[in-house]
């Protein structure tokens, strides 16, 4: 711990100030990037920029300001304000609307010669109250809601006349496009997988400007798409590879790294692939952290940014390049990149603003599991409180998610306990992601079974060594961590409490109610059979650890069905349980819902968990 003045409180969460977004101007002086702050009960972004001195500068006071883009020449920030596109001259001046869409735009891609814009938009949405038919599977999106004939679609923006044209019309759900070097086509992802084919493949397109015509490209499944001097698709190949991987002019990039490309996206840190010269610069997972890796010309990879660094954002131009860095110190700065030595130069500050507050930093452990698997994770304690202490699993979600050891905005709650005496343990299990394709796929048709003794023994080993206290032990996690947070006690009752947010309580209900339902089924589960067996409620009879259940009442990720029944079928068994339902947030509203919801998440948290584990103060050596 630091001689700083004070502990993490929970109302931490609304002095946090989050760089987002990054990009970089043409001649690599200065960066734009979204700031991320809370006022009252309303989380707002406005614009700014940062040169290469640390000078910084607010663009813009709006309220819902994100995803600033500079023009190829400089002068002008397309970006987006509460959904539509907005121009801001770089020199002085008012910012301009430019579109006016009934369901809003997406990000702003400019065109080589930066006479056009292009973007992603939603359309055909439903009317208010109007019934809502489907024929397929994939019926809702989270966040969304249900999507009936809603679908994403491209348009380009001309500049010269300020006319917005829509561009495709086809059945997948486009996602945010990329120009060819010459502007005279467009490539996209199928983002949702709706045009997939019968073998559930789901390429790329390419869309001739000129004459409309649209192609399909690659193989598999490909997420998102970049076109540098090649156009570049992101995706899982054909033979079922989880890691995704880059193709590159139809050639396959760094497949021999065993490690998954990350795009970026809420939960998952990264960024588009991107070129500075000849040099690819891509975002993959290793060991928890994204991290920054580079191909040059030759084919050749090597690692930018390691250890204990998260990339979640990337801006390139010929010859320059910056990121937004989170390390064990900061949640997350601006920092201008090297490209050939891959050194960071951090020019904001924010982690000033934490300057007066302690902040436990992790200590890396690797356990090894009885049947030889090595286990990777992260111990968070005070090295001065007393122990054995009361110890808090928490598990991730995903499941091929992972934790990292930099500092984390969106579970403060950990920092508070350890401010109070206890010990977090934050696992790596079978399952997650960062430690290669056989790790990744080692919990398929195993939740809660496979991975178990991951999260057991590492607990066992505290115990032995003294840290953890074998009588104040306690459970929580979110998403398929909230399944593990109602699995576990149905097989051990070691846990004095636990405190399950978005659960998963019923893998046969799951498949046909989540918007992700048939990825579970067909691909981590299985048969129903299999589903059934796996389900934490067939097993709820075992249960007798106390159970705070958190959850929104929009989530179509984990359905608020789930948390409904496994809250009743613990009332069933005579388990002390309780249930929380946040009106209209969605599955991430840990993320970015509410602040009201996100701090009364947190105070539930530690409140449950000390009354029903136990504090331990200075004074207790019992």
């Amino acid at each position: 711990m630091t001689d700083a003045t004070r502990a993490h409180v929970v109302e931490d969460l609304t002095r946090l100030r989050l760089p987002t977004d990054p990009s970089i101007s043409p001649d690599g002086s200065r960066v734009a990037y979204a700031l991320k702050e809370v006022d009252g009960d309303e989380n707002v972004q406005s614009l700014w920029w940062v040169d290469r001195s640390g000078a910084t500068r607010r663009l813009t006071r709006g309220r819902a300001d994100s995803a600033p883009r500079f023009s190829p020449d400089g002068r002008t920030i397309a970006f987006l304000r509460s959904g539509q596109v907005w121009l801001l001259p770089v020199d002085g001046g008012e910012p301009e609307q430019v579109t006016d869409l009934p369901l809003g735009a997406g990000v702003p891609v400019w065109s080589p010669d930066g006479g056009r814009i292009a973007f992603a938009a939603l359309v055909d949405g439903n009317p208010d109250g109007a019934p809502v038919s489907t024929t397929r599977r994939l019926h809702k999106l989270d966040g969304l809601g249900r999507l009936g004939g809603t679908g994403s679609q491209l348009f380009v923006l001309d500049l010269a006349d300020r006319s917005v044209t829509r561009v495709t019309s086809g059945p997948a759900f486009a996602g945010s496009p990329a120009w060819s070097p010459d502007g005279t086509r467009l490539a996209f992802a199928d983002a949702l997988g709706l045009a997939a084919d019968e073998s559930g493949d789901s390429p790329a397109y390419v869309l001739d400007l000129a004459t409309s015509e649209v192609e399909r490209v690659g193989a598999g499944v490909v997420g998102a798409v970049s076109w540098t001097d090649e156009l570049i698709l992101v995706g899982t190949p054909e033979d079922g590879v989880f890691n995704a991987g880059m193709v590159r002019g139809g050639k396959p990039v760094a497949a021999d790294l065993d490690r998954n490309v990350m795009t970026g996206g809420g939960g998952y840190p990264g960024a588009l692939p991107q070129a500075v010269g000849s040099t690819l610069l891509f975002c993959a997972r290793d060991n928890g952290c994204t991290h920054l890796y580079a191909v040059d010309g030759q084919g050749a990879t090597r690692k930018l940014i390691g250890g204990d660094r998260l990339v979640s954002g990337l801006s390139t131009t010929r010859d320059a390049a910056a990121v937004v860095l989170s390390t064990v110190d900061a949640f997350g700065e601006i920092a201008f990149l090297d490209p050939v030595t891959g050194e960071p130069t951090v020019v904001t500050s924010y982690a000033a603003d934490f300057a007066d507050v302690r902040h436990a930093k992790p200590e890396a452990r690797t356990f090894t599991i009885s049947d030889g698997v090595e286990v990777h994770g992260w111990v968070l304690r005070d090295p001065d409180a007393p122990v054995p202490a009361p110890l808090l699993v928490d598990v991730h979600g995903g499941p091929h998610n992972a934790w990292s050891p930099v500092r984390d905005p969106i579970h403060l709650y950990h920092q508070v306990l350890v401010a109070q005496g206890w010990t977090v343990l934050l696992l790596n299990p079978r399952g997650s992601d960062g430690y290669g394709e056989k790790f990744l796929r080692a919990a398929l048709g195993g939740w809660g079974e496979a991975d178990a003794d991951d999260f057991l023994e590492p607990v066992d080993a505290l115990v032995s060594e003294g840290i953890a206290d074998r009588d104040r032990l306690a459970l929580t996690g979110y998403s398929y961590g909230g399944f593990m947070s109602c699995r576990l006690p149905t097989r051990t009752n070691r846990f004095a409490a636990v405190v399950a947010g978005g659960v998963v309580s019923d893998l046969v209900s799951i498949s046909g109610t989540s918007d992700v339902g048939e990825l579970l089924g067909r691909q981590e589960i299985g048969p129903v059979e299999r589903r059934r067996a796996l389900s934490p409620l067939t097993h709820v009879d075992a249960v007798t650890s106390p159970t705070l259940v958190l959850h929104g009442g929009a989530d179509e990720r984990c359905p608020v069905g789930q948390a409904e029944q496994w809250f009743g079928a613990l009332l069933d068994h005579d388990v002390p349980a309780e249930l929380v339902v946040y009106p209209g947030a969605s599955h991430l509203f840990i993320l970015d819902g509410k602040p009201s919801h996100r701090l009364d998440y947190h105070r539930r948290t530690v409140d449950w968990l000390v009354r029903h584990t136990g504090k331990r103060h200075a004074n207790d050596h019992s």
